[in-house]
C-alpha cells in the first residue's frame, strides 16, 4: 500500500511540474508576443491593425465561438447563448443598417442598452439556473440599462463605443492574464501581466518618426473604425470639409492621434495572438475534423472578402465579431470573479466542483 502511494504521488508531482512548465512556457511565449506587437505597433499602427483585423481577427472569432460552445458557454442554461446570439444580431443591425456601421454608435442609446442587457444577462446565466430569478433578473439588468444609458452621455459611449473594442481586446484580456496568474501563483504569469500593461505606456515616451499609411489604408480605417479615434481624441462631428480633412489629419498624422492608435494596433494584435498561444492548454483544435475544416472554409472565405473590398467585408462580417464578444460575456464574468476572489484570499473549493473550477482556470489561461 506504502509503495502503491508513494508512486501515485510521484507521479502526480511529475504531472503538476509537467502542468507548471507548459504554464510557463505559454507565458514566456505570451511576453515575446506582447514586445513583438508593441514593436511593430511602433512603426506601422495602422497597416498592422487592419491587417490583424482581417487576418488573426475572423480565424479567433470563428475558434472561440467553437470552444465557447464545446464548453456550454459557461452558463447555466440550455438556451443562454441563443439569446446573447439574438442580442449581438440586433446590435449589428442597429449599428449596420440603421445607424450605419459606427458612425453614430456613440450616440446611440439603442445599441448601448442592448449592450447593456447582454452583458449584464451573462452574469446572470452564470451566477443562476432558476427561472424565476432569471427573469426577475433580466428585468432588473433592463431597467438598469435603460436609466443607466438615459441619464449618463459617458455610460452610453462607454457601452455603445469601447464594451466591444477596446474594454473587449485590452480590459478583459488582462483580466484573463491576471486570473491565471493568481490561481497558478505564477511568476511568469505576473510578470506578462507587468509588460501587458507597461508597453503601451512606452508609446507616450517613445515616438519615432511615422510612416505615412496610403490612401488605401486611411480609407479603409477611416470609413469602419475612425470613431474609436475620434472619440478619444475629444473631436467633433465634422460639419465641413474643412473640418474633416482637420479630423483626417489629427487622427493619422498628429502626434497624440499615433500614440493612440498604437496603442488600439497593439491591443488588438495581442489580444488575438494572446488567444492562439494557449492552444496547447485549452485546446481549442480538439474538435472534430469537419467542424475544423468547417472553420477553415470560412476563415479563407472572410479573408478573401476583406482582399475584394475592405470596407464591405467589415460591414457583412460585423455580426460575427459582436456575436463573440456576446458569447464571452460570461467568461468576462468568470475571469473578473475569479480576480477579486483571489486577490480577497484562497478558499477552498469543494471537491464536487473541481472539474468546474479546473475548466474556469483552463479559460483564464
Amino acid at each position: 500500500l506504502w509503495s502503491t502511494i508513494c508512486t501515485r504521488t510521484k507521479a502526480f508531482k511529475v504531472q503538476a511540474s509537467h502542468v507548471r512548465s507548459s504554464t510557463a512556457a505559454v507565458d514566456y511565449a505570451n511576453i515575446g508576443l506582447i514586445f513583438l506587437s508593441f514593436a511593430v505597433a511602433l512603426y506601422l499602427p495602422f497597416p498592422l491593425f487592419l491587417f490583424a483585423y482581417a487576418i488573426l481577427g475572423p480565424a479567433h472569432y470563428l475558434t472561440e465561438i467553437s470552444w465557447l460552445h464545446k464548453r456550454h458557454f459557461f452558463t447555466k442554461g440550455s438556451y443562454d447563448a441563443w439569446l446573447l446570439g439574438g442580442l449581438a444580431t440586433v446590435t449589428s443591425v442597429l449599428a449596420v443598417f440603421k445607424f450605419g456601421l459606427l458612425k453614430q454608435i456613440g450616440a446611440s442609446h439603442n445599441l448601448a442598452t442592448v449592450i447593456g442587457m447582454a452583458f449584464g444577462s451573462a452574469l446572470i446565466f452564470l451566477l443562476t439556473e432558476k427561472t424565476q430569478v432569471r427573469v426577475m433578473g433580466m428585468a432588473l439588468v433592463t431597467v438598469v440599462s435603460l436609466i443607466a444609458v438615459n441619464t449618463s452621455a459617458f455610460i452610453a459611449v462607454v457601452l455603445a463605443l469601447f464594451v466591444p473594442t477596446l474594454i473587449h481586446v485590452y480590459v478583459f484580456t488582462g483580466f484573463f492574464i491576471l486570473f491565471g496568474a493568481l490561481k497558478e501563483r505564477s511568476v511568469s504569469g505576473y510578470v506578462t501581466f507587468a509588460c501587458f500593461l507597461l508597453c503601451p505606456m512606452l508609446y507616450l515616451f517613445i515616438q519615432p518618426v511615422g510612416i505615412e499609411p496610403s490612401n488605401y489604408i486611411v480609407q479603409s480605417y477611416w470609413n469602419a473604425f475612425s470613431v474609436v479615434n475620434t472619440t478619444l481624441l475629444g473631436l467633433a462631428v465634422p460639419h465641413s470639409q474643412a473640418q474633416m480633412d482637420e479630423n483626417v489629419r489629427r487622427v493619422f498624422g498628429s502626434d497624440m492621434g499615433l500614440i493612440l492608435m498604437r496603442f488600439i494596433a497593439f491591443a488588438y494584435t495581442y489580444h488575438y495572438l494572446n488567444w492562439f498561444s494557449k492552444t496547447a492548454i485549452i485546446k481549442w483544435h480538439n474538435v472534430p475534423k469537419r467542424r475544423l475544416a468547417l472553420i477553415g472554409v470560412l476563415w479563407a472565405a472572410c479573408v478573401v472578402l476583406y482582399i475584394y473590398n475592405y470596407s464591405e467585408a467589415v460591414k457583412v462580417l460585423f455580426c460575427l465579431s459582436f456575436l463573440h464578444v456576446f458569447l464571452e460575456f460570461p467568461l468576462n464574468h468568470i475571469s473578473i470573479i475569479g480576480v477579486f476572489r483571489a486577490l480577497a484570499g484562497p478558499a477552498e473549493v469543494p471537491q464536487r466542483t473541481a472539474p468546474k473550477a479546473k475548466m474556469h482556470r483552463a479559460a483564464a489561461r
